[in-house]
C-alpha cells in the first residue's frame, strides 16, 4: 500500500501543474472511469425509474389517471435527455465567453493547431472543430472548452469540462493547449478535468451541432475497431 501511495505521489510531481488544486481527486485510470460511468447510469436510473414506476400505478388505479401517468413518463424521458444535453455543450463554441477579436489571429492559431495532428485530424477540425486523439483509456474528442472520450468499444461516452485558462487566446490555441495536455499526461488531464456526463455515444450524438456529429461517428468507429496486432518480436 506505502509503495503503491508513493507512485502515485510520484506520478503527480511529474505530471500536470493543475494536478495540486485537485489533490483530493483519486489520479484517474481505467477501474476508476468504470466506476465513474456506472455510477451516472445508476443516478440514471435512480432518476426516472420512480416516475415510470408512479405512472403504471397511475394507471393501474384509474384510466382517469392517464394524463398524470404521461406527465410522469414525460418527466422519465426529459431528465434523461437533460443530462446529455449537458454533457454535448461542453464542446459547444462558447461564444459568450470567448470573443473573436483578429480574425488573423484564429486562422495562424488554426494553421499551427493542424501541425500538430495527422491529415486525417486536421480535415476532420477543419469539418467539425473538434481533434480526435487516440489515447490510452480510449478515443479523445478536444474542442476548446471541453472534451469527449469515446470508451474502448464505441458505446460509451464521457464528457468532460476544461479549458485553457487564458480566455484571450484565439480558439485554435486553446484548443491545442488542451490537446499538448492530453498528450503529456491523459491520467492527468481526466483528473483535473469535470465530468459532466457519462452515458450512450448515441444519446449524445442526438444532441450534438449538426457539424460535430461526424467527429463522433469516427471516434466511435475507431473505438470500436479491434487493437491493432503487435509485431512479431
Amino acid at each position: 500500500m506505502a509503495g503503491a501511495q508513493a507512485a502515485t505521489g510520484e506520478a503527480r510531481s511529474c505530471a500536470l501543474p493543475e494536478l495540486a488544486s485537485v489533490h483530493w481527486r483519486p489520479l484517474a485510470d481505467e477501474r476508476n472511469l468504470r466506476r465513474s460511468c456506472l455510477r451516472w447510469r445508476l443516478t440514471t436510473l435512480w432518476h426516472t425509474v420512480p416516475f415510470v414506476a408512479v405512472a403504471g400505478t397511475l394507471v393501474g388505479l384509474s384510466v382517469l389517471a392517464t394524463p398524470l401517468a404521461v406527465i410522469c413518463l414525460a418527466h422519465a424521458y426529459l431528465i434523461p435527455a437533460l443530462y446529455a444535453q449537458r454533457g454535448a455543450n461542453v464542446v459547444r463554441p462558447k461564444r459568450f465567453i470567448y470573443k473573436v477579436t483578429d480574425e488573423g489571429a484564429e486562422r495562424t492559431a488554426l494553421g499551427l493547431l493542424g501541425d500538430l495532428v495527422g491529415h486525417e485530424a486536421r480535415d476532420l477540425l477543419v469539418e467539425t472543430g473538434l481533434v480526435l486523439e487516440r489515447g490510452r483509456f480510449g478515443v479523445w474528442l478536444v474542442g476548446d472548452a471541453g472534451a469527449l472520450l469515446v470508451l474502448p468499444g464505441g458505446r460509451t461516452v464521457m464528457c468532460w469540462c476544461v479549458r485553457a485558462s487564458e480566455p484571450t487566446l484565439p480558439r485554435g490555441d486553446r484548443i491545442a493547449h488542451l490537446l499538448l495536455a492530453l498528450r503529456a499526461d491523459e491520467a492527468g488531464f481526466a483528473t483535473v478535468a469535470n465530468l459532466a456526463f457519462a452515458g450512450a455515444r448515441r444519446r449524445v450524438r442526438g444532441r450534438l451541432p449538426k457539424t460535430m456529429r461526424p467527429a463522433l461517428e469516427r471516434a466511435g468507429a475507431v473505438a470500436s475497431a479491434p487493437a491493432p496486432a503487435l509485431p512479431p518480436v
